[in-house]
């Protein structure tokens, strides 16, 4: 472990290690909404935006694009509303980094987002938070109660004729409304569909009106570049990837949690120095980097910086940064065919190669992982796998598919030995609890 890494202190997660839920103030201990008063009473919008580009923060529920980048986005002399939507749906499996800030520092979250809107010249916000997170929506909301009842939200924030109200909203337990305009549909109280883009919901998103949509994560770094600047926020990552990170570690090794870093951290690093490295007696066999999605890496990549561009240059992508560990015990097939059945099951349906195919990608992974494969079976994957990519309106599809040409292109012989065996070479002792 490096000495700069040593001397990392958190941001984000900062005081919450003896699980109490963060009160305003104890909040305000920690220099909290020092940031907002700070914005709007020293700071137009359009500098609190170039403060945020200047910084290089970009998205961290996913697809990385640029926070400032995507706020500029709103059209220039809109007279009607424009919203702000915090997406805090978190149904990427492998991925928990959003919950301990909602269930842990819930003004954080409130901070960040009256900053943003402010930004923005939203007057509304809403926190749509992932159906399940029954904790993080009970401690939102009195975090809220208590936001309001010390003019923090509401009416003349902070004296200075700035009005915002913030809302949390439940989801359903849908993985398919973490898709930004799912999202919106499920919040407008339709089905979660995707929409077709263009138009972008920065143009056409809430009832049809500019929005800027930003996970959890992304938000609750705003206040310390305020704070600190955006040089400093730079300072912890490298090129295109500035600042720190949650990595959600799962799987087979010896600490698993959440664990944030600057975005200069190895996979070598995150796993052995602070996950502990792989459980006793296992070695590693392969990794999922950024949740389920994410094409698999292997042993070889231990040294790839797990930024944006360090994983993609691997061949997969830092998503989430569910970092999801597997050990030689792991039967790959058995792996693949749970994630095909999730999002079999998560699919909304509306695209036909994404309900279909990965219906038949999981009926596949099926019949081999029960000993009924056939030879043609590994080809039929990849040609199905093919055909969702870049063919859904959403990127379900691709996030079916890329796991499956990932497996398929490290380890191959085991769905072949799975064929040719007639069972699965693993069962006995198989260990299938991540």
């Amino acid at each position: 472990m490096s000495g700069e890494l040593k001397k990392f202190e958190s941001i984000l997660l900062a005081g919450i290690e003896s699980g109490e839920v963060e009160t305003l103030e104890k909040y305000r201990e920690y220099g909290g909404y020092l940031a907002l008063n700070k914005v709007l009473k020293e700071m137009k919008p359009e500098q609190v935006t170039q403060v945020v580009k200047d910084s290089g923060l970009r998205g961290r529920g996913g697809a990385g694009f640029p926070a400032g980048l995507k706020w500029s986005f709103l059209p220039k002399g809109w007279k009607g509303p424009v919203y702000l939507t915090c997406n805090a749906d978190e149904g990427e499996p492998g991925t928990c980094k959003d919950r301990p800030i909602l269930e842990l520092r819930p003004h954080l979250l409130i901070e960040s987002c009256l900053i943003c809107s402010y930004a923005i010249g939203a007057k509304i916000c809403y926190i749509y938070v992932r159906g399940e997170y029954f904790t993080a929506i009970e401690r939102l909301n009195k975090a809220l109660g208590e936001a309001y009842q010390s003019g923090l939200v509401g009416r003349n924030i902070l004296g200075t004729g700035f009005n915002c109200d913030i809302y949390v909203h439940s989801g359903a337990g849908a993985y398919i409304c973490g898709e930004e305009t799912g999202l919106l549909d499920s919040l407008e109280g339709k089905r979660g569909h995707p929409r077709n883009k263009p138009p972008f919901p920065a143009v056409k998103g809430l009832y049809q009106c500019p929005t800027v949509i930003n996970n959890v994560e992304t938000l609750s770094a705003i206040p310390s570049i305020i704070i600190n600047g955006p040089e400093w926020f730079k300072s912890f990552g490298r090129d295109k990837s500035s600042g720190f990170k949650i990595y959600s570690v799962s799987g087979h090794v010896k600490h698993p949690g959440n664990y944030e870093l600057p975005l200069k951290t190895t996979l070598r690093e995150l796993i052995y120095d602070y996950a502990g490295g792989i459980r006793d007696g296992h070695r590693l066999k392969a990794v999922i980097p950024g949740g389920s999605s994410t094409p698999i890496l292997t042993e070889k990549h231990l040294d790839i910086i797990m930024d944006f561009e360090g994983v993609q240059e691997a061949g997969s992508m830092l998503g989430s940064a569910g970092v999801i560990v597997m050990d030689e015990t792991a039967c790959m097939v058995w792996v693949l065919m749970k994630l095909s059945r999730f999002y079999a099951h998560e699919s909304c349906g509306q695209c036909t190669p994404c309900r279909e195919g990965t219906t038949w990608l999981n009926k596949i992974l099926e019949r081999i992982e029960e000993g009924k494969g056939r030879v043609e079976d590994i080809e039929k994957l990849e040609d199905i796998a093919k055909k969702i990519m870049g063919r859904s309106i959403c990127a379900l599809g691709d996030a079916a598919a890329m796991p499956v040409l990932g497996v398929l292109k490290y380890f191959r012989n085991e769905f072949e030995e799975h064929i040719k065996l007639g069972k699965c070479p693993m069962k006995k002792g198989k260990f299938h609890q991540f």
